[in-house]
Order: structure tokens, then C-alpha cells, then sequence
């Protein structure tokens, strides 16, 4: 059983640290249950209210019934009332994972923790890291997600089964990928696979099949992808697994996808998503449903693709996974463009708004940091004997306390240096502030297009509402955040407000005014402080991600931030002190 709950929960994150008193939880747990219809759920709060072998017993019966558990847990009334709390608990959280519920999951999996941890049943405990890692995966907290999962593993090594360590592995792996860390990924599926072949379990390497091939494809080896997605789609296919020979097709439209062959993956989804509709798998079925969308926008059928989009987005903002809903709304957005542009607008106001509530997010850079800490340490380790010495564990112990004073220290030091440069920054800034017009009003086709006539139309009070709104958004730039809504409220106005007025100077939305001031920031910062890496002008821009960064750099210059060269007159700066 736990087996085939760990394979499909890993199915689901690859297509993709503690309570208080028992009573005060099993209150708040019961309100947060009170509007809940379900029979299962008003077992789950008569137990909360009343915790008994009785209460307990109805609630497995109930899953039962259910047909989501193959038999009953069934407790005595001398059974510890501790026990009864961490088994239904960690039911609980598999319960409301299974309904995507993951919030909810949560906490009854961090009341369910410190129980199992202080009781004898390790696999049951292992269930609940494990279980905890995939739900903080799809509440996007990465570092929390990473937590668990090597605790997890931990506990899967001492036992030896190669069976349960490659799961572990693969879990982890999956953690990096939703992290939008292939390369970390990577490690752990191929060490997944090589720990696999030593169980005999081919529906356990169909998995790891699988991730490698959304691995390979995210580090954009499609070819290899390919290879991968095709024997995991082999092995589920002989061994009678359908419904998840159905997610290999859906992993082998994504390579075929990244593979530029448009007509295939269509196909191929054309039979995937009618299966998820008819299984209720929602999640993966606003991913394939994603995918289509791209395979038919690829072909310039984007009346065709709206559809598909739009019942994505649908689905990802019901469950909350902002991520996946962003690639949808930047999918209509393409679809509509020459169709309906004033819903294409929309569609992209919504994109950019969702961007900033990701990107203000710091859980992949905790994941980054947690995988400098501890992450390679496990994929050292070789012998189950090597693993219990104890010099092994003092050692790892003394490496991560120093890996982490030290990343403290250069975190200070780089907060230090980064201060100094927005204070030059600011300098700067102020003495171009004459020069606001070049720097950070408008895209480069928009200047051209802009006479001298125009500016002179522009009033005093127009041009010191621009400048405000400059400066504003440099200094939050500075601060680390910035987004519409939070510059409006700055300036004393409304969103709409904001909207309306610089809409009429310049033509632009909020989000496109304050998108140029952050790449005029960039080009500024490269020509004119070239000791910086890319990262560091990302971050003095206010992105945390750099991929990101370089995206929106190449789609405002036509060429990445690595590419880019300063003009030939411009002086490096070479002094400035760290």
C-alpha cells in the first residue's frame, strides 16, 4: 500500500521545520472542517471532538467504504489516545492530499509528525515525511519540501529495501524539478535508477523513467527525454498499468513538445485528456490541457488553443498552483492577441500580477540555500554501514553547521555590497534624473516613435508625475519589492487611478512602465558597474530568479544580459568597494 501511494504521489509532483496542545489543534482543525459536506470529513471532526477508539474505527471504516484504503486500522479501547490522534491524523493528511486539499493536509501532517516520531512505526513515519514533501511542493514552499524528503530518505537508507531508497530519491528529484532545479534533479534520479535495478520492481523504474525524462527535457536534452519517456510509457504498458501509461504519453508530448513536433504531441495529448477528465486527476489534466494549448498555438491555430487555456487556468486558480495558472494566462495572452486584443490586455495584466506574487516568493532561494547545505552530502554516502558511523554523522554535522555559518556570512556581506551599489545606483539616478525620458520611460520602439513635439506637450505637474513615479519605483526596486499595486499606493492613488493617467502620458500599463524602469536599471548597471556578475544586476533589479531576469532583459533588448555589450564609450568601473 505504501508503495502505491508513493508512486502516484510522485507521479503527480514530477508532472509538475511544531504544533501546540492537542486541544487547541483539534479545535482549530474543527472549524476549519465545519462547511465541509463530506462523510469522511464529519468523522474526521467527531473524532477531533471526541477522540476514541470509537471514533477512530468509524473514520477507517468510512475509507473504507471509500475504497481509498484496502483495509481498516481497528483499535481496542485501551489503545493510547496519542496513537488513535497520529493514525488518524496522517490519514487525514493522505485523505485531503488525494482531494487536493493541500493547505488542510498540512495540518493535520504537522500534528501527525511528533506523534509517529515518538512512536515505534517507522514506515508509517516515512509515509508522513514523504507525504509532507509532496504537499509542500504544491504549496510551492521548495526548502520545506526539501526538509522532509531528506528526512525521509534518511529513514528509507537505515532500512536498506533499494526499493524504498529509490522512491526517496525520486521524490527529492522531483522537489528540484518544481524548484526549477533540473541540474540538482538530475543527480538524484540517476542515482534513483541506479539504486532501482537492484529491487526488480518495474513499476518502481517506470517512475524513475519517467522523472528522468522530465528531468532531461527541463535541461533541454529532448533527445535523451525522449528515451526516457518512451521505456517508462513500455514498462507501465506491459505490466497493465493504463492510467499511468497515460502520464508517459503526457511526459512524451512535453519532449515531443520541446522537440518542436507540434502534430505528435497533439495527438498524443488528444488521448491523455479525455482519460484525466474521466479519472478526476485534475492537476495533471490542467497541465496536459496547458500543453495542448501550445502544441495547437505552435501551428497558428490560436482560436483553437483559447479553450484549452482558458479551462487550464480555470483549474490551477481553483487548486492555487499560481505557477502553472501563469503559464496558462500567458498562453491566452498569445491566443488572443490578433483575435480579441482588449481580452488579450487582460490576460496580461493577469500574467504579470501572478508573476509578482511568485517571484516576491523566496522558497526556491531557501531550496538553493538548503541545497548547498545538505543536498550533495546524501548522494556521497554509499554503504549502509558508512551511513550509521558515527564520524560520518559528526563530520556531516560539523560541515553543515560550517556551510552554514558561512553562508550567513557571505549573505551579510553581499547585503552589505548590495546596499552600497543602490546607494551609487541612487546617485546615479539622480544626476540622469534630466535624462529620465531615455532611461526609463519607454520602450526602445516607443522613443522612436515619440516626437520632440509630443514631449513638449507634457506639463510641468505631467513630468513631475513621471518623475515620481521613477523615483518611487526605484526605490522600491532598491527595497527588493516592486509591483502596481504597491507603487499606486505610494503615489497616493488608486490602481485605477494609476492606470488611467499613465495610460494617457505614455501609452503604457502600470506593469509595462515599471518593467522598462527595471530594464533601464539593468542596462545601466552593466554598463556602468561591469565588476557584476548577472545575478547580482537580477537582484539589484528586483528579481530573485535569474532565468527570469534574462528572459525579460532578451525580450527588451534582443539579447541576453551575457550578451549584451556597453557602448564602447562608456567607462567600466572597476573601484567600487565590496
Amino acid at each position: 500500500m505504501r508503495n502505491a501511494q508513493k508512486i502516484l504521489l510522485i507521479i503527480l509532483c514530477a508532472l509538475l521545520a511544531l504544533t501546540g496542545s492537542s486541544e487547541a489543534a483539534e479545535q482549530q482543525t474543527s472549524q476549519t472542517l465545519s462547511d465541509q459536506p463530506s462523510e469522511t470529513l464529519s468523522l474526521l471532526k467527531r473524532f477531533n471532538d471526541n477522540v476514541s477508539a470509537t471514533t477512530a474505527n468509524a473514520f477507517f471504516q468510512q475509507l473504507i467504504s471509500e475504497e481509498f484504503i484496502d483495509e481498516t486500522l481497528h483499535f481496542d479501547d485501551n489503545t493510547p489516545a496519542d496513537t488513535l490522534r497520529a493514525q488518524v491524523w496522517y490519514w487525514a493528511g493522505e485523505y485531503l492530499n488525494d482531494n487536493q486539499k493541500y493547505a488542510e493536509a498540512t495540518q493535520y501532517l504537522v500534528k501527525a509528525l511528533p506523534l509517529l516520531k515518538a512512536g515505534a512505526d517507522r514506515s508509517t513515519l516515512a509515509d508522513c515525511l514523504n507525504l509532507m514533501a509532496v504537499v509542500y511542493v504544491r504549496l510551492s514552499e521548495y526548502d520545506k519540501a526539501a526538509q522532509y524528503a531528506l528526512q525521509c530518505y534518511q529513514l528509507d537508507e537505515a532500512s536498506g529495501d533499494p526499493d524504498l531508497i529509490s522512491s526517496s530519491l525520486n521524490t527529492l528529484a522531483g522537489i528540484y524539478m518544481a524548484g526549477g532545479q533540473p541540474k540538482e534533479a538530475e543527480q538524484y534520479i540517476l542515482k534513483a535508477i541506479d539504486v532501482a535495478r537492484k529491487a526488480d520492481n518495474p513499476a518502481r523504474m517506470a517512475v524513475l523513467q519517467g522523472m528522468a525524462s522530465e528531468v532531461y527535457h527541463a535541461l533541454g536534452r529532448d533527445n535523451e527525454a525522449l528515451k526516457y519517456a518512451d521505456e517508462a510509457y513500455r514498462l507501465d504498458h506491459e505490466g497493465g498499468r493504463e492510467g499511468r501509461a497515460m502520464v508517459r504519453l503526457a511526459q512524451k508530448a512535453s519532449v515531443l513538445l520541446g522537440l518542436q513536433r507540434w502534430e505528435e504531441a497533439e495527438q498524443l495529448l488528444t488521448k491523455v485528456i479525455p482519460f484525466l477528465r474521466n479519472v478526476g486527476e485534475q492537476h495533471s489534466l490542467g497541465i496536459a490541457l496547458n500543453k495542448m494549448g501550445m502544441a495547437l498555438l505552435s501551428q497558428k491555430r490560436q482560436a483553437e488553443a483559447v479553450p484549452y487555456y482558458s479551462e487550464a487556468a480555470q483549474i490551477f486558480s481553483q487548486i492555487g498552483d499560481m505557477a502553472n495558472e501563469l503559464h496558462s494566462h500567458r498562453g491566452l495572452y498569445e491566443s488572443l492577441w490578433e483575435i480579441d486584443p482588449d481580452s488579450a490586455k487582460a490576460e496580461l495584466e493577469r500574467f504579470n500580477d501572478l508573476k509578482d506574487s511568485i517571484y516576491n516568493s523566496v522558497s526556491a532561494e531557501k531550496l538553493a540555500r538548503y541545497n548547498a547545505e545538505f543536498g550533495n552530502d546524501w548522494l556521497q554516502i554509499e554503504s549502509h554501514a558508512q551511513r550509521k558511523a558515527k564520524s560520518i554523522a559528526l563530520a556531516l554535522a560539523a560541515a553543515a553547521t560550517l556551510l552554514a555559518a558561512a553562508t550567513w556570512w557571505i549573505m551579510r556581506r553581499r547585503h552589505r555590497r548590495e546596499q552600497q551599489l543602490n546607494e551609487q545606483l541612487s546617485t546615479d539616478i539622480s544626476q540622469l534624473r534630466e535624462q529620465y525620458r531615455e532611461l526609463n520611460m519607454h520602450y526602445d520602439k516607443a522613443m522612436a516613435t515619440r516626437s520632440a513635439a509630443d514631449e513638449e506637450k507634457l506639463s510641468e505637474s505631467d513630468k513631475a508625475f513621471l518623475e515620481q513615479i521613477v523615483k518611487t519605483t526605484n526605490t522600491m526596486i532598491a527595497d527588493g519589492q516592486v509591483d502596481a499595486t504597491t507603487v499606486a499606493a505610494q503615489m497616493g492613488m488608486s490602481l485605477f487611478q494609476l492606470r488611467q493617467r499613465l495610460s494617457t502620458l505614455t501609452g503604457d500599463t502600470p506593469q509595462a512602465f515599471i518593467q522598462n524602469i527595471r530594464m533601464r536599471r539593468a542596462r545601466h548597471l552593466l554598463d556602468k558597474h561591469r565588476q557584476l556578475n548577472i545575478t547580482e544586476v537580477a537582484r539589484l533589479c528586483g528579481y530573485s530568479d535569474t532565468p527570469n531576469f534574462t528572459r525579460a532583459f532578451k525580450k527588451a533588448f534582443g539579447v541576453t544580459p551575457t550578451q549584451y555589450k556597453p557602448p564602447a564609450t562608456t567607462p567600466a568601473t572597476d573601484d567600487d568597494s565590496d
